[in-house]
């Protein structure tokens, strides 16, 4: 069963916009740069640390010891509300339990790569904290929100969101919380390889049942919420031989069309663009099963195929010669991923980009195998 309880967070006192970033892996470096010059309290600090690992442990340390980061005294949950483009996301930020997938309480969606999690592990063991909240989605969260006791209200703007953060300090109503999640199985939306990499780290430090080692930092959004979006992760091939044969389409805004109708996926190749039909109700693992996994033979995806969320850049670049064919996608469907899941089976890496992400720093949770939650 999930095991959701009350936070030990860790929160900055000040300016809170102002250390605030993107998730660690949506970066690239130039923003990285960008983030840190925002503030020396800034998250991006610890969370890409390039190769110092070491480095981001003294920084934190730092920022505990001055107290611009500090710990609350008692356990908290926070709502957290994002308005953007017309509509708004409420997210429920607690601890959550982590579990083997075997226990088939947290269900992944897609395959994850070595590269990240050796990383994100070499990360956590100096630090000895999650840094960034993971992403779940489950059920019937609205109701369960309805009368939650708010208290201290923050509202800022970050990357042209709206949000409110809101504190919960009930500890009635935590423990009602925590009831209402038992039984329940919780879809992971972001964060495979942070998991997967916590999970491993909590195993190898230990810690009793309670312990604060033995949870993760969690945003939790309901599946129905009409400001969760899910778009797609285009593909493309880096060298080899893409496939012929399509049905031809006239142009990008035909090919887009194409796979709003029902296309599992269109190729673009030497300036042509071919849409496809195949069996299955998940487009993108069909793509790999019946075309990319021919094509890449015993190569890695994770070696052979660039990704991006646009289109045009998809294009774009092969156009420019970083790749010889671009593999277009419609938006996955989420009632189809879940199904998946509770299957036990994944997608491919990056099958998925849910949107907005939760920024990093609204708080840390430290990994202790001798304080409980």
């Amino acid at each position: 069963m999930a095991d959701v309880r009350g936070l030990r967070a860790i929160r900055y006192g000040r300016d809170l916009e102002a250390v605030l970033a993107p998730p660690y892996d949506v970066l690239d470096q130039d923003q990285v740069d960008g983030f840190k010059a925002r503030s020396s309290h800034n998250v991006v600090h610890l969370t890409r640390p390039g190769r110092d690992y070491e480095g981001a442990a003294a920084t934190l340390r730092g920022w505990l010891d001055e107290g611009s980061w500090a710990p609350e005294p008692e356990p908290v949950m926070m709502i957290h509300e994002t308005t953007f483009d017309g509509r708004q996301r409420t997210d429920l930020i607690a601890a959550l339990r982590l579990q083997h997938y075997e226990d088939g309480v947290i269900l992944p969606h897609e395959r994850t790569h070595r590269g990240p999690k050796e990383d994100r592990l070499a990360l956590l063991r100096a630090t000895g904290m999650c840094l960034e909240p993971l992403w779940f989605l489950y059920r019937d969260l609205p109701r369960l929100l309805e009368g939650a006791p708010r208290v201290e209200e923050i509202r800022f703007q970050f990357e042209g969101e709206a949000h409110r953060l809101s504190t919960i300090r009930d500890r009635g109503f935590m423990a009602q919380v925590t009831k209402a999640f038992e039984g329940r199985p919780l879809l992971i939306a972001d964060g495979h390889h942070r998991y997967e990499t916590t999970l491993a780290y909590a195993d190898e430090i230990g810690g009793g049942d309670d312990a604060s080692s033995r949870f993760t930092l969690a945003a939790l959004t309901d599946l129905t919420d009409p400001g969760l979006v899910v778009q797609p992760t285009h593909r493309i091939l880096n060298s080899g031989i893409a496939v012929r044969g399509g049905r031809p389409v006239a142009g990008l805004d035909a090919a887009l069309e194409a796979l709003q109708q029902g296309a599992a996926t269109v190729v673009y190749r030497d300036g042509v663009f071919e849409a496809y039909e195949l069996e299955g109700a998940v487009p993108v693992m069909e793509l790999h099963r019946q075309l990319l996994d021919n094509i890449l033979g015993q190569r890695a995806a994770e070696d052979a195929l660039q990704y991006t969320r646009d289109a045009r850049e998809a294009v774009r670049w092969v156009d420019e010669g970083r790749g010889v064919a671009a593999f277009l996608l419609a938006a996955p469907d989420l009632g189809a991923i879940l199904s998946l899941a509770q299957k036990g089976e994944t997608m491919p890496q990056k099958a998925t980009y849910f949107y907005p992400k939760t920024p990093s720093g609204l708080a840390f949770h430290q990994l202790d195998p001798n304080r409980n939650i």
